[in-house]
């Protein structure tokens, strides 16, 4: 008999899947390979007491993932919205909001900043004009501290299927542990030395916050490699890029050095700001390569 479920929690080849009774059963793929992410809606059969077999996977409605020349990390699926957590400390890269972002974009999926630790309110100022340029193209930038006005959070999450990334020590599963206290998520200090966060996540899970959204705490990454994207979803994924896009002299111009490019005469006139365009160049050189 073939059951349906969701994958709340995938670590290795283990996944635990959820069934619609509530009923959480341990599963493992079928053969060596596994592409599976939490979120995805599959299809087992039992295999003993508490344990089943994933014998199919629904069509996703979006795949959030990482890649590099050597592989690829799922991060979640179907996903409809991206939460990206920042913190007054530690320090965090403005690039990889923009590639966090950029992957959203490549997936039609919403994205929202949430720059935690506001309590330490001697570093807020220092934090801002990082986030500053994402707020001025649109993206909605929610300042709270976990530990005392989390609950700020909820109403963005209404009616998502949202997934927490960002680096290490952004206060994740603090998040999570204070929308959700049931889920005992692990959380560690920070390294002062390294100014770090120390990995505590070790793999992505999935809660139910209500009957129509959840929320998945994912593990924290360093890097956001974005391989598998073309030049032109890499283009497409910069708000300010879009109403530029076909207006260079060249029809396959890289936004580089050529003349007559609208990104660059853009970039002049500081109508884009430059780490934006930074990160744009970045990410275009890994996909050349």
């Amino acid at each position: 008999m073939k059951l349906e479920g969701t994958i709340v929690a995938a670590h290795g080849r283990q996944y635990r899947v959820e069934l619609a009774s509530g009923e959480i059963l341990l599963c493992f793929p079928r053969g060596k390979k596994s592409e599976l992410a939490c979120g995805d809606r599959v299809s087992i059969a039992r295999s003993g007491d508490g344990q089943g077999v994933v014998d199919d996977v629904a069509p996703r409605r979006t795949l959030l993932y990482r890649s590099n020349q050597f592989k690829q990390k799922l991060i979640a699926a179907n996903v409809t919205q991206i939460v990206v957590v920042v913190a007054t400390e530690p320090s965090f890269s403005d690039e990889l909001i923009t590639r966090c972002i950029v992957a959203a974009e490549s997936q039609d999926i919403d994205a929202l900043i949430v720059l935690n630790k506001c309590d330490l309110v001697d570093r807020v100022a220092s934090a801002i004009p990082m986030l500053l340029p994402f707020e001025k193209l649109g993206y909605p930038l929610l300042r709270l501290s976990a530990h005392h006005d989390a609950q700020a959070l909820r109403p963005y999450l209404s009616g998502h299927t949202s997934v927490l990334v960002g680096q290490s020590g952004m206060g994740k599963s603090t998040l999570t542990n204070a929308l959700i206290p049931s889920a005992k998520a692990p959380t560690r200090e920070i390294s002062d030395a390294l100014d770090s966060g120390k990995h505590t996540t070790t793999h992505a899970t999935l809660y139910r916050l209500d009957d129509n959204s959840t929320l998945i705490d994912s593990p924290g990454l360093q890097e956001f490699g974005l391989r598998h994207l073309s030049p032109g979803e890499i283009e497409h994924g910069f708000l300010e890029f879009r109403p530029l896009l076909g207006q260079c002299r060249f029809r396959n111009c890289r936004h580089d050095r050529e003349p007559d490019c609208a990104i660059h005469s853009a970039l002049k006139a500081s109508a884009i700001d430059a780490r934006r365009y930074a990160a744009f160049r970045s990410l275009c050189a890994e996909v050349e390569r």
